[in-house]
């Protein structure tokens, strides 16, 4: 039987001046079998940490380990962090929670933050939560330039449910990134329609073999 660390080993390895101690407690912080009423004190702990990387991998386990004080935590961390990463994370462990509230905060993320990977993360955290106010952001994310806030466009709307939009969607069908339209065929399985049947036929064709299996398996599970 493997031993875990206790409550409080973790709790020194946190306060360890070796970043690999600390990062190997969040780990353990993140498992099933600590309790969240045990982890929350810990990674609130870790939420203050001076490391970037600590300070993330703490808000990414606080959309996991869930507790009502994570809203809180979460949004100051998304708005006034001022590392890129830990915004993103911040912004991604927010679609986790189910809170409809955090729409507007990720809606105002996407718009107002400089950074792409917020912007990146902002947007799979709407489709998440499966929001149909999200749609507005998403659209424009689909018409941004960069490829991979398209693909995160793609893939939220898809897990909206945004049949309306199938035709924006349909315009990527033939994109030069083919992670782009593995995304688009996996978002189509999720949007019945004649035309997302239609498209996955086409890209069950396609001459990448990720984007075929994609569009396959999209196909043989609306059947």
């Amino acid at each position: 039987m493997i031993a875990h660390p206790s409550l409080e080993q973790l709790a020194a390895q946190l306060k360890s001046p070796i970043l690999k101690d600390r990062v190997l407690a969040l780990i353990e912080l993140k498992k099933e079998t600590i309790s969240v009423q045990d982890a929350y004190p810990l990674l609130k702990q870790a939420i203050a940490d001076e490391n970037v990387q600590i300070r993330g991998m703490a808000a990414f386990s606080l959309g996991i380990k869930q507790t009502p004080e994570n809203w809180s935590i979460l949004t100051e961390l998304l708005n006034a962090d001022p590392d890129y990463n830990v915004r993103a994370m911040a912004a991604g462990a927010l679609g986790y929670l189910e809170d409809k509230r955090a729409v507007d905060c990720l809606r105002h993320a996407f718009y107002e933050d400089t950074s792409w990977l917020v912007q990146f993360s902002a947007a799979v955290a709407l489709g998440n939560l499966r929001d149909l106010q999200a749609q507005a952001v998403l659209l424009e994310a689909l018409a941004s330039s960069n490829t991979l806030l398209q693909e995160a466009a793609v893939m939220a709307l898809g897990e909206i449910g945004a049949v309306e939009h199938v035709d924006r969607l349909l315009s990527f069908v033939n994109s030069n990134d083919w992670m782009l339209r593995k995304r688009l065929a996996e978002a189509l399985g999720n949007l019945p329609c004649p035309q997302s049947q239609s498209a996955l036929k086409f890209l069950q064709k396609d001459a990448h073999p990720q984007v075929a299996a994609a569009a396959k398996l999209a196909l043989e599970d609306s059947e």
